[in-house]
């Protein structure tokens, strides 16, 4: 199971927050997801620890405490829901941004 840490500062990095992480327990992994147009941080981020006790005892700690100037919001990640946006991935259809047609040649369309 992975913990959902939201309202991170923009500035956090990996290591930052692997160390906050680390004094409750083993961190397996951390993740600080990025815009995919920016490249700048998302303000929220997931830390996965080695035993379910870990993550209990991070999330009863860190939940509601201030670091780096704002209020985490600390708790279990939830499995991602589908939404509208991704319903239609794959099928072939629908607007593609970008898409460069030409009318070259003068015929009809």
């Amino acid at each position: 199971m992975a913990i959902y840490v939201g309202n991170l500062h923009y500035e956090v990095e990996e290591g930052e927050l692997r160390e906050v992480f680390a004094e409750y327990g083993t961190v397996r992994r951390v993740y600080l997801p990025e815009d995919r147009e920016t490249g700048k941080k998302r303000g929220f981020g997931f830390v996965e620890m080695s035993t379910d006790d870990e993550e209990d005892k991070a999330i009863e700690t860190l939940d509601g405490a201030e670091w780096m100037g704002r209020q985490l919001k600390v708790n279990k990640a939830r499995p991602r829901e589908n939404d509208n946006r991704d319903s239609n991935r794959g099928s072939g259809g629908g607007y593609r941004k970008n898409n460069n047609f030409s009318r070259r040649g003068g015929g009809d369309y």
